[in-house]
């Protein structure tokens, strides 16, 4: 089994991010359950400091670095949760930060990220390879790079999330977390098997970002055409080169979900659970309203991976009623 991260990585950045995290909720509803036929625990991340998991690794990477390298400033990569997390922590430590964003990026996630005191660089998400991008842009500067997911520091950090969630409840079976590049799957696995070696941990990719499912099915990390799916959180086109072993050694399935579904995950979370949830943080009730569970699973976590939704992608979940008529 992979050692790129271990459970006590994932405790000692519990330490780190004691006090600074929140310990976010966890949310239940008889109406889901009794949709799934199961009881369904969800982990509530969309109310955590910047709207989403993705502070939970930026925090323990950063406060990790030398002063040296604190004082030069971290640059990052991202779509918006991961550049929001990053230039949060960055500036509860006092570092610099340089965010790359695609330009495409929701204009929500772009105001929040320069709220907090980062300068946003744009690339082009079609043309541009994102990281070589940014490593250009950190090596110019002299800054660190704090990459979104293939870092075991940003693994660690997430798999916090999955530590909290079977403590707070700690007979679950089944464990359900989106998949974008790895880096939430593989630290919520490696803390999951580390409380309970049984859990089935289960993954969710959009169907038209189904990277990481192709790639367990071909034994190796397989490419994929840039995505265009409305979770523009999970839009990668390869799994992480330190996260994918770890999905191959603790996943024990992958589930993908379409569009639809997620917007009718996005409507049911609004509707009857009273939560604003992004996209991306949606992929794993869309799995369960489709009817993906197994039948084995009869007490099942998921992690709700943020809540950072564009009004206008909100505004769009229903189509336009004239109240008039």
């Amino acid at each position: 089994m992979p050692e790129i991260i271990r459970f006590t990585d994932v405790h000692a950045a519990r330490e780190r991010l004691r006090g600074v995290a929140h310990i976010t909720p966890i949310v239940t509803s008889r109406t889901l359950d009794a949709q799934a036929g199961c009881a369904m625990f969800l982990k509530c991340e969309n109310v955590q400091r910047g709207g989403a998991f993705k502070f939970r690794g930026a925090y323990n990477t950063i406060s990790q670095l030398t002063a040296d390298a604190r004082a030069r400033g971290v640059l990052a990569f991202s779509s918006g949760n991961h550049a929001q997390g990053v230039a949060l922590a960055a500036q509860l430590l006092g570092v610099p930060a340089v965010i790359c964003m695609p330009a495409d990026a929701p204009a929500v996630k772009v105001a929040a990220t320069r709220g907090y005191g980062a300068e946003v660089i744009f690339y082009d998400r079609m043309r541009d390879d994102r990281e070589a991008f940014a490593r250009g842009i950190a090596a110019e500067r002299g800054m660190a790079l704090v990459p979104p997911y293939d870092d075991p520091r940003i693994m660690a950090g997430a798999g916090t999330a999955a530590l909290e969630l079977c403590e707070q409840v700690p007979d679950l079976d089944t464990l359900l977390v989106p998949i974008g590049g790895g880096g939430l799957i593989a630290g919520s696995a490696v803390a999951a098997h580390g409380v309970r070696p049984a859990i089935q941990v289960l993954g969710v990719e959009p169907a038209d970002g189904d990277d990481t499912l192709r790639s367990l099915r071909a034994g190796a990390r397989v490419h994929i055409a840039p995505p265009t799916t409305i979770a523009d959180g999970l839009r990668v086109v390869q799994p992480g080169a330190l996260t994918f072993p770890i999905v191959q050694a603790h996943v024990a399935d992958i589930f993908t979900v379409s569009d639809d579904d997620i917007r009718a995950a996005m409507r049911f979370a609004l509707l009857y659970l009273k939560l604003v949830i992004e996209p991306s943080g949606a992929v794993p009730l869309a799995a369960v309203l489709t009817g993906r569970l197994p039948a084995s699973a009869h007490r099942v976590g998921l992690i709700i991976s943020g809540g950072n939704i564009d009004p206008p992608v909100l505004a769009g979940l229903w189509p336009q009623v004239d109240v008039h008529q």
